[in-house]
């Protein structure tokens, strides 16, 4: 683990309506914050991984049914992987959602002092009474599972049955790329008027403003649910897990990220979309009124140049207040399709 501290300083403030996607629903919401500007709260930036925050990145991946054709694994993964699990944990499983419960799953596998292995969380947690669960969520937010002696036991059955019946059998060389991901980027941390460029870079294109009582940022290497990144916020703590752009296929073929930029220019609209943020930061909005579509269609183009890291995501907490251009993805882009035309 590594870790650096951000602060700014003289932050105006300023409220912008926004759209923001948590989980797979879009909800409109009010950021009365910094867009551009300092302000004086800092907050100390980490970059972790442990195998649970993977076993964790897998579930999603099951769960969320309406990404399976927006990430990377085959989309007869799924149904690969159901055909393993017994039939209760496939129907626990059917019952869950990456709602509340899911986001406090994520902050306790944070909590947990020793997660060597998913059987460390599994253990950690049946120790726990339902007393100790509240007093550890507390400390981060208000929000707590209608039932906590449910959800507990729900959890130790999920949390264990996914990885005994699906986790343990995944190819080693994922958790050995993700370990290599953390190493290398604990390797690039820099000073502290350098770390904007750092988050933006190691997350490909993610932004997060300081706020009040933000302390802490973490940043976790995935691959079950690549392209896509998942934020969550806990008060004084923000979690982001950023896809690692890792690419096990071993063609000889531009890997899976570098396609997936330059495909993702392969529409009109979203070429629109990278000049009119030429102009500067625009939010959700102001880029649908700019094109004049729908919001399902212009959600899609900007997932698209999110996934490709043409565009930069700002985030206030959990809150995605404004996109911007990455114009050194452009440059990126081009260098490696010349290295792959020009390779013997």
């Amino acid at each position: 683990m590594a870790r650096i501290r951000y602060t700014r300083t003289d932050t105006p403030t300023l409220g912008v309506s926004v759209f923001c996607c948590i989980g797979d629903r879009i909800r409109l919401s009010r950021y009365n914050g910094s867009i551009r500007g300092r302000t004086d709260v800092g907050y100390v930036v980490d970059v972790k991984f442990e195998p649970p925050n993977e076993l964790l990145s897998s579930l999603h991946a099951y769960i969320c049914k309406k990404s399976y054709k927006k990430i990377d694994l085959t989309e007869s993964w799924a149904e690969q992987t159901r055909g393993r699990l017994t039939a209760s944990l496939a129907g626990l499983l059917d019952q869950t959602e990456a709602d509340g419960d899911w986001k406090t799953t994520h902050l306790l596998v944070q909590l947990c002092p020793n997660k060597a292995a998913p059987e460390d969380f599994a253990a950690w947690l049946d120790g726990l009474t339902t007393g100790d669960l509240y007093d550890l969520i507390a400390e981060y937010g208000n929000q707590f599972p209608e039932n906590m002696g449910h959800y507990r036991s729900k959890t130790l059955s999920i949390f264990s049955g996914w990885h005994q019946q699906y986790f343990q059998h995944t190819d080693p060389a994922i958790l050995d790329a993700l370990r290599r991901e953390e190493h290398n980027r604990t390797k690039e941390l820099p000073h502290e008027d350098q770390t904007e460029s750092f988050i933006d870079e190691t997350t490909n294109g993610l932004v997060f403003h300081p706020m009040p009582g933000l302390e802490r940022i973490i940043l976790i290497p995935s691959y079950h649910f690549q392209p896509i990144n998942r934020v969550f916020h806990y008060g004084k703590m923000t979690v982001c897990y950023y896809s690692a752009r890792i690419d096990l296929s071993g063609e000889d073929f531009l890997s899976a990220h570098d396609y997936r930029m330059i495909r993702s220019l392969g529409e009109k609209s979203r070429l629109k979309i990278l000049r009119y943020l030429h102009q500067g930061p625009r939010s959700f909005i102001e880029i649908v009124r700019h094109l004049e579509l729908s919001k399902g269609i212009t959600h899609d183009h900007i997932s698209k140049l999110r996934s490709a890291g043409l565009i930069r995501a700002h985030f206030a907490g959990e809150t995605l207040t404004v996109y911007s251009l990455r114009p050194g993805a452009l440059e990126l882009m081009q260098k490696k399709l010349l290295e792959y035309i020009g390779q013997d």
